[in-house]
């Protein structure tokens, strides 16, 4: 498919979680930013990706404004999987992990929607043979650093519908203020960011592990990538989860044969998009090991990663950010019930941005 021009757009879109915004982020977390991306074919098909933006968004549309629609625009990708390691090892003296990659996996991930719409197929019907289009997600809460409202959201996600939920609180307090108040009957998984030190790590999986029911702890420690430490935090009783900020199959394969975590976590917006998010599901699948994929996005970001899992059925649950944006990117409506999301047999992610919503809420 020879590529006619690659758009990058910055959209912000704000978003209420009952909360005030403050502590998971460096600054006040109230806008969903998404770099959306927009890669269109010389016949007029068009693919739509997205690449990690939150509180980077200029950056990452930079890198692919300078660096990336240059070397596209007016080329012919037959393989998008050797299109995808021919453009890292292009750019890999501005960085292998981070900001790069985040730029990378938009472009990849609309690569593969403009080819599947190609083809006439779903996107998960050209990734993989499942046929899982009936996908279950988990209620994955904001930081609120409360005892009191966050009980109190734990307890709308549950009358929405969902029955497991993620907490991203960093002190005890909160975390078992919320398991009192589903009574220990909810699975709950606890994200706090890096936060911790190794021994204070050990500390709160005791206490972690004495409340029971507790799906697994995701990235304890900095730096997120001390695979020694994190294997030493692993135990009987709670599953260790990480992977949302390591990028590249490599990082994942060094990961696990450490024996770090249980569970890895692949973003496919920040790991080098669909191709590189298929090494590492393929290198998880020849280690056996669980995969549960970072996705608190409401675009293309998402469409993705509930298409990876209808692909490969061995994924487990995905992430669903629980919070209400002023307007939707993309209306879920046509897939989502609840906290399900049924796929339909449109070709590539199936669903597209709204115009609208984009002109009201692009960044000038």
């Amino acid at each position: 498919m020879k590529i006619r021009s690659v758009q990058a757009r910055i959209v912000e879109i704000p978003f209420k979680d009952g909360g005030s915004g403050q502590g998971i982020t460096p600054t006040t977390w109230n806008m969903l930013e998404t770099v959306l991306v927009r890669v269109e074919d010389t016949e007029g098909n068009v693919g739509w990706g997205e690449s990690f933006a939150y509180f980077i968004a200029d950056a990452t549309c930079s890198v692919i404004d300078s660096l990336i629609k240059p070397m596209v625009e007016g080329t012919k990708v037959d393989s998008i999987e050797a299109w995808n390691q021919q453009i890292q090892r292009q750019l890999h003296l501005f960085g292998r992990y981070g900001v790069t990659l985040f730029a990378i996996s938009g472009v990849d991930m609309a690569l593969w929607d403009l080819y599947a719409k190609r083809v006439g197929k779903p996107l998960y019907k050209v990734l993989g043979q499942g046929e899982r289009t009936r996908l279950s997600t988990y209620a994955s809460l904001v930081r609120y650093n409360d005892a009191r409202i966050a009980p109190q959201v734990c307890g709308l996600a549950l009358d929405e519908g969902f029955t497991s939920l993620k907490l991203h609180e960093i002190s005890m307090e909160p975390i078992e203020a919320c398991h009192a108040a589903t009574r220990g009957q909810v699975p709950i998984s606890v994200d706090v960011n890096c936060s911790w030190s190794v021994a204070d790590a050990h500390a709160h999986l005791q206490r972690l592990g004495q409340m029971g029911n507790i799906s697994w702890l995701e990235e304890p420690i900095f730096p997120p990538e001390d695979f020694k430490a994190l294997n030493s935090l692993r135990n009987a009783t709670v599953p260790i989860a990480a992977g949302e900020n390591w990028c590249t199959e490599q990082q994942f394969r060094q990961a696990i044969e450490a024996r770090a975590v249980d569970y890895i976590q692949p973003s496919v917006t920040k790991v080098g998009g669909i191709s590189e998010f298929l090494r590492v599901m393929h290198t998880a699948d020849q280690h056996g090991i669980g995969v549960l994929p970072h996705s608190p996005y409401f675009g293309p970001g998402l469409l993705a990663t509930l298409h990876l899992a209808a692909a490969f059925p061995q994924m487990m649950q995905v992430e669903y950010l629980y919070v209400e944006p002023d307007a939707w990117l993309i209306d879920l409506s046509p897939i989502r019930h609840g906290a399900e999301f049924t796929l339909s047999d449109q070709p590539g992610i199936g669903l597209e941005p709204d115009e609208a919503v984009i002109a009201k809420f692009l960044r000038p």
